[in-house]
C-alpha cells in the first residue's frame, strides 16, 4: 500500500489530470503500478520522470540517497510489465533496466539538469539505476468516465503544462543549453506532430463526416497543424544549430504563442460536440 504522502499525492494527482502542488508541484510526474515481487498485489507510487524524445520515458531509482533500491524497481525487476499514468493518458508499458555506457549517459544527462541526482548518487555507495519505460503497442485511454471533450483538455493541458516547464527551464540554462532540455524539447515537438496527425488521419475526417456545418472549422483547424508543424521544425533546426538559449527560447515563445490560440479555438468549437457524442 502507499504511504500517507504517497497517496494524497496519487489522489490529487488523479482528480487534477496530473497537477499536483507541494513537494513535485511544477515536476514532471507519472503515477507507476508495480506488480509486487513477493506478494503478487498491485503497488502504485508517484515518480518524477525525464522525457527522452519520444514515447519512451525515464525514472530514476535514487530513494532520496538510501542505501538500498526503491520497492518499485525491485518490483519490475520483478515482473517489467507496468501501468503508467501521466496525467493524459493512462497505458501498459514495459520497464527495462538500463546498465553500463547507456545508463551511464542516462544518469549524466540527468544530474546535468537538475544536480540533485548527483547528490542522491554521492549518498550511497549503490549505484542509483535508471529505468526506461515503453509503451506497450495500442491506445492510450483515459481516466475513466472521461468525455470526449474533457480528454481533449486532459491532452492540450498537457502540452501546456510541458511548453511551460521548458520555457521555465530555458530561462534557468544559462550560457547553455544542457542534453536533457534539448531533449525535452524534442520530445514535444514529436508529441505534437504526432496528436496533430492523430487528428487530421482519424478526428477530423469523423466529425466533417457526422456534422458538415463544421466544414470550416476542420479546414481551420487543419490550416493551423501546418502553422504549427512549420513552427515545430524552426524549433529543431535552431535546437540542431548550436542550441543558443536564446534563440531556442524564441522559438518556443513562438510556438507556444500560435499553439494556445489554435488550442483556444479547438477546445472552442469540438469540445461541446465532442461532449454530444
Amino acid at each position: 500500500m502507499p504511504n500517507d504522502f504517497n497517496q494524497q499525492v496519487i489522489d490529487e494527482f488523479r482528480a487534477n489530470g496530473g497537477q499536483v502542488g507541494g513537494f513535485f508541484e511544477g515536476a514532471r510526474l507519472l503515477l507507476l503500478t508495480t506488480t509486487g515481487a513477493r506478494s503478487g498485489s498491485r503497488h502504485t507510487v508517484p515518480l518524477g520522470y525525464l522525457p527522452d524524445g519520444g514515447a519512451r520515458v525515464l525514472v530514476i531509482g535514487s530513494a532520496g540517497g538510501a542505501a538500498k533500491h526503491p520497492d518499485w524497481f525491485h518490483n519490475v525487476v520483478a515482473d517489467p510489465r507496468v501501468h503508467v499514468e501521466d496525467g493524459a493518458f493512462s497505458h501498459d508499458a514495459t520497464a527495462v533496466v538500463m546498465e553500463g555506457a547507456e545508463r551511464d549517459a542516462a544518469f549524466a544527462r540527468a544530474a546535468e539538469a537538475d544536480p540533485g541526482w548527483a547528490d542522491y548518487q554521492a549518498r550511497t555507495t549503490r549505484v542509483i539505476p535508471v529505468v526506461a519505460i515503453a509503451p506497450l503497442p495500442g491506445p492510450p485511454g483515459f481516466p475513466p468516465g472521461t468525455s470526449g471533450g474533457a480528454a481533449l483538455k486532459l491532452v492540450h493541458d498537457a502540452f501546456r503544462r510541458e511548453l511551460a516547464l521548458i520555457r521555465k527551464e530555458i530561462a534557468e540554462s544559462g550560457a547553455g543549453l544542457g542534453a536533457q532540455l534539448r531533449v525535452n524539447c524534442l520530445t514535444v515537438c514529436a508529441g505534437l506532430h504526432n496528436h496533430h496527425a492523430g487528428e487530421d488521419i482519424a478526428m477530423f475526417p469523423h466529425l466533417a463526416h457526422r456534422y458538415p456545418e463544421l466544414g470550416g472549422t476542420v479546414e481551420r483547424l487543419r490550416a493551423e497543424h501546418e502553422t504549427i508543424a512549420a513552427l515545430v521544425e524552426d524549433l529543431r533546426a535552431v535546437i540542431a544549430d548550436g542550441a543558443d538559449p536564446l534563440l531556442v527560447r524564441s522559438e518556443v515563445d513562438r510556438l507556444t504563442d500560435e499553439l494556445e490560440r489554435h488550442l483556444a479555438y479547438e477546445e472552442e468549437q469540438l469540445i461541446p460536440v465532442l461532449d454530444a457524442l
